[in-house]
């Protein structure tokens, strides 16, 4: 499992600024380390549409934000992603919680429809199974940054 603080290490190291969050229980986990770097500043949000809006704003204004929430929130949050990513073309990166992709027993329909939505908007995604893959974070956010595009990391859910 990747700690609170090998995730502030790694933002920032990527230079993310802020952190736009609605957490699940295993981003959760993340909150009080996150709460306690002060940089990435936490800006937490009640609605997933919320954190594309604030994260638009914050991009606009220079900074370099993260949206961080979980698949259930992407499904959610459509209208506002399509907006800020597609009709005002804003390269926002976002880390998602992907649930229960790591419990193939479990009957969940957010399992089945996360990466085929992804494909449907056409973001470029890369998952994260283990905790021993955070590289696939500061990887995928440096290819997306530089082709000036969205991107989004999957974090599995579930037995990591």
């Amino acid at each position: 499992m990747i700690t609170g603080d090998q995730l502030v290490q790694e933002l920032r190291l990527m230079g993310v600024t802020h952190v736009v969050w609605l957490p699940d229980s295993t981003l959760g986990q993340w909150e009080q380390a996150l709460d306690a770097a002060g940089s990435p500043q936490l800006i937490r949000v009640c609605r997933e549409g919320e954190a594309w809006a604030i994260a638009a704003g914050l991009h606009l204004g220079g900074a370099a934000p993260l949206v961080m929430i979980q698949c259930t929130g992407l499904f959610d949050s459509g209208d506002s992603l399509r907006n800020f990513l597609f009709d005002y073309e804003l390269p926002l990166f976002a880390v998602i919680g992907y649930r229960n992709f790591l419990n193939p027993d479990a009957v969940d329909s957010a399992r089945t429809f996360t990466e085929p939505n992804l494909r449907s908007w056409g973001i470029d995604y890369r998952l994260m199974e283990r905790g021993d893959q955070l590289g696939i974070l500061r990887e995928h956010y440096a290819a997306c940054r530089d082709a000036g595009k969205p991107g989004v990391v999957l974090v599995g859910e579930g037995r990591m």
